[in-house]
């Protein structure tokens, strides 16, 4: 089932168009990309998509895998004569799902949050951020990645956030290195490689875009 033909649905921002592109790096899966525009949708998006009409789409054959994680964990299943994501132990396996999720539930929301909301409501949001982030420090614990000396599932979950962090800090006027080192010394071992380095995008980048997003919605 291996190999055939694979085409990313994305949005160049989205940390979760990133997570995808992350994996297939890991993998070392050829793809063609696609950029998306979020305010008209292409017929090819809304086909592949009709349920949540949300990027990414991973395209594998002509049939659509959606949603980022269960996409990384697909990528994993089928390629899975190289670099694997998830551990092989079953309760470690249900361990690195907690946590993705965790990220999912915490991490993207209340960043989200710093950005949209104002006065306390913002300042609660960051001040659970922090939190959040301090108890993924714990999990991290000695270890180089959460997936242990390789980078795994729980990284491609966590570290594409590592691009918004900048336009959060900006906006929320609060320092994420200052509060939370080792996970930002986390972040930048995972930049060290190739393969994070090309999937992420710039944060100055995501900063200006965030901004033309506050501007569009009138925040």
């Amino acid at each position: 089932m291996a190999g055939g033909q694979v085409t990313l649905l994305d949005f160049w921002p989205s940390p979760f168009g990133m997570r995808v592109r992350l994996a297939l790096a890991e993998k070392g899966v050829k793809y063609e990309y696609r950029e998306e525009d979020l305010w008209n949708k292409s017929a090819l998006l809304l086909q592949m998509n009709p349920v949540n009409k949300q990027i990414p789409v991973l395209v594998h054959d002509g049939k659509p895998v959606c949603e980022s994680l269960i996409i990384v964990q697909y990528i994993d299943e089928v390629w899975k004569d190289s670099a694997p994501l998830l551990p092989s132990d079953p309760y470690q396996r249900a361990q690195a799902r907690f946590w993705a999720d965790f990220v999912d539930k915490k991490i993207y929301d209340l960043g989200r949050k710093i950005w949209t909301k104002k006065g306390e409501e913002q300042e609660t949001a960051k001040k659970d951020f922090i939190d959040s982030l301090k108890l993924m420090e714990g999990e991290l614990g000695d270890k180089p990645y959460f997936g242990g000396e390789t980078i795994g599932y729980v990284d491609i979950a966590l570290v594409p956030f590592y691009s918004w962090f900048y336009a959060y800090e900006t906006i929320g006027n609060f320092n994420i290195e200052a509060e939370c080192p080792k996970l930002i010394a986390y972040c930048k071992r995972c930049l060290q490689k190739e393969t994070v380095s090309k999937a992420l995008e710039d944060p100055q980048k995501v900063y200006d875009f965030v901004l033309i997003l506050m501007k569009k919605f009138g925040i």
